[in-house]
């Protein structure tokens, strides 16, 4: 039997993390450490149970229909369907490119698709740079995209929107029609030239509208 070949997509939370300028960073310590643990059991044995404070969107993570429209599904309700075993597709973008337009998708099979948008932006992670002029789509490339019925699309930037202003037309064109988008992927660049399945899925929460996902692909 072949061995299936994983290829991690998601950066890796710590303590102090920052992931969207302006939100707070996760705190990670022990609830209970190891050393108070052994007050408990028998001698050699030992456990620790982590404890996490963090806003929903840190790291890398997934937004479904909830996170910009108050009657749309939230985690709970989104199917795995819609985050698991999808076939992949990437689209790479010149690191120089910022607005990524409808013409970078012209001719491509992309119904039913995960949509993964590689522009190189993840090698600025934790850094100021990451934050400043960072690519985006446009609203008609989210048109495009949502008239060709991709399952989902993902990006490796900070957003997938233009953040120079307070208008939010990728987000809320995607998800308004249910396609759920996943933001600051990053190793997109590991999945050139490699047909693969897409897998990118949160706990099951009521009431939120992104989380955290260990993203990956499974190359065919």
């Amino acid at each position: 039997m072949r061995k299936k070949v994983f290829i991690d997509l998601s950066h890796t939370i710590e303590n102090g993390l920052i992931t969207y300028k302006g939100l707070p960073a996760p705190i990670i310590c022990d609830y209970l450490s190891r050393e108070e643990s052994r007050k408990h059991y028998e001698k050699g044995t030992e456990f620790q149970i982590g404890k996490i404070e963090m806003v929903s969107n840190t790291g890398t993570y997934v937004d479904v229909p909830f996170h910009r429209y108050p009657d749309g599904k939230d985690l709970s309700e989104t199917v795995i369907d819609k985050m698991a075993g999808l076939e992949g597709m990437i689209v790479h973008v010149d690191e120089n490119t910022k607005e990524i337009d409808e013409q970078f998708f012209y001719g491509l099979d992309i119904e039913g698709k995960a949509v993964l948008i590689h522009t190189g932006w993840d090698k600025h992670w934790n850094t100021d740079q990451y934050f400043e002029n960072h690519p985006y789509l446009t609203e008609r490339a989210a048109k495009y995209l949502m008239k060709r019925r991709a399952a989902l699309v993902g990006i490796d930037s900070v957003n997938i929107d233009d953040m120079s202003g307070n208008a939010r037309p990728v987000h809320t064109l995607l998800l308004g029609q249910e396609i759920l988008i996943v933001e600051h992927l990053c190793n997109l660049k590991d999945l050139s030239n490699k047909n693969f399945v897409f897998y990118a899925v949160p706990p099951k929460i009521k009431g939120f509208g992104t989380f955290p996902v260990r993203a990956f692909a499974e190359i065919c």
